[in-house]
């Protein structure tokens, strides 16, 4: 129903952000929460989902967060309130590229993400998806989670991936960031 709503955020709370436009407060539910900053203005994306006993709005920073969205919530079995949470990282290029190299143990590890619902999104979605292989999951299932986990510790992206090719893929995750780390700090 709504495309997009621009307004100021007035509230943050932990799974959703109020917008006030043109003294309408607009509770909306977003990946996360903590990425907006109070009384700022955004131009939010958003998703109405219409129910029987239920009307929320789900909100998205970006066209291809909410894409994405769309795309997950088509698959049998994920609702709104379970791809919403996968959003949460940020990035939406490793979660495609992850169903398009049939990463389930990736997939996985989101909330209530199961072998079952996993499987179902990359038969529904592979192939559908306009990605562009960044390699991450050729190797071992930890580099996609050492990239995050590098990121999540504040260096950049583009750092990041500079040392990852350095890094033994046959070690634990713990011992990979170790020694990434390490390069890093050079």
């Amino acid at each position: 129903m709504y495309g997009y709503i621009t307004g100021t955020v007035k509230e943050i709370e932990p799974n959703y952000i109020i917008i006030d436009n043109n003294g309408i407060g607009y509770l909306i539910f977003v990946p996360n929460s903590y990425g907006f900053v109070l009384n700022k203005e955004y131009t939010v994306y958003t998703y109405s989902n219409i129910r029987e006993d239920e009307y929320s709005l789900y909100g998205f920073k970006s066209k291809n967060e909410k894409e994405l969205f769309l795309k997950l919530i088509s698959v049998k079995g994920l609702g709104p309130k379970m791809a919403l949470p996968m959003l949460a990282t940020g990035s939406t290029k490793l979660i495609e590229e992850a169903i398009e190299t049939e990463n389930i143990n990736y997939l996985k590890k989101f909330p209530k993400i199961g072998d079952k619902v996993a499987r179902q999104m990359i038969l529904d979605l592979k192939g559908k998806l306009n990605v562009i292989s960044t390699g991450l999951f050729a190797r071992e299932d930890h580099s996609a989670e050492l990239l995050e986990a590098l990121i999540g510790l504040g260096y950049k992206q583009s750092d990041v991936k500079k040392i990852i090719d350095k890094i033994d893929g046959t070690l634990s995750l713990e011992d990979q960031i170790k020694a990434s780390l390490k390069l890093l700090l050079k």
